[in-house]
């Protein structure tokens, strides 16, 4: 896991943001995303103002915008709710293009898909910038409980392995003649899922045998790192502190 820049989301390069420690960002982004939740809806400056925030903090990581505009595609689900919302909410209507449109609806759409928008960024910055093992040692020097530290690192250990399993089965139900194509297949992909489940869950039962006989006792070895320096947990406030500014600005105004 420790090993060379494996996962997907990271990009290799030396930026200065790349090399704040991983808890500074951890806390900045959190921050952030707090701050743009809290804003009203209706400041529509203020999440202007929040995008340029958040495309100078990824020209400073020197991440391609088109590596960041590929990722976001884990958004669909929420696009494709917000824009729902203007067609199912409830209130006063508007006829737009033809369309009949709710207005409480179109603010709502508005408001999921800015503020979904936002976070998703700020989160694919933190993982091009911040390797995995690098984020767990962030989360064990925040006090992140130890339990839930390990969850997450077995998580990423083996959520490779796991694709790996699935991809191996669909080879197998390709070379027997297998189409996925409409409700016939469903119950196919159905018994697929939960085998895979159970060869997931007997590889976890073989993994922890394995581990308590090399004396494993609830807790992994800590993971190393050094402390944040003032100047770095200055450095990576600089985003959260001109974000509190625009929020007060939008409580305000």
């Amino acid at each position: 896991m420790g090993a060379g820049h494996g996962h997907r989301l990271y990009f290799h390069e030396h930026s200065p943001v790349h090399k704040l420690p991983a808890q500074t960002k951890l806390v900045a982004l959190v921050t952030f995303v707090l701050l743009v939740v809290s804003t009203p809806r209706t400041a529509y400056w203020a999440f202007g103002c929040y995008l340029v925030l958040i495309l100078t903090s990824i020209a400073i990581s020197r991440v391609p915008y088109l590596f960041v505009l590929k990722r976001t595609v884990v958004e669909v689900p929420v696009v494709a709710f917000a824009v729902l919302l203007p067609f199912i909410a409830h209130g006063p209507r508007i006829d737009v293009l033809g369309l009949s449109l709710s207005e409480p609806g179109l603010l709502g759409s508005w408001n999921v898909l800015a503020k979904a928008t936002l976070g998703v960024l700020g989160s694919i910055l933190l993982g091009a910038t911040t390797e995995q093992r690098d984020l767990l040692a962030g989360l064990e020097r925040l006090r992140v409980p130890h339990q839930l530290v390990q969850i997450a690192s077995f998580m990423v250990r083996y959520l490779d392995v796991v694709t790996d399993q699935l991809a191996r089965m669909q080879v197998a139900r390709a070379s027997r003649g297998f189409e996925a194509r409409g409700p016939r297949a469903w119950p196919v992909l159905a018994k697929s899922a939960g085998a895979l489940f159970i060869r997931s869950y007997e590889r976890g039962e073989r993994v922890h045998l394995a581990m308590l006989s090399r004396g494993y006792t609830g807790r992994l070895p800590a993971l190393a790192t050094a402390a944040a320096t003032r100047r770095q947990w200055a450095a990576a406030a600089s985003l959260p502190v001109l974000a509190l500014l625009v929020a007060v600005g939008a409580w305000a105004f």
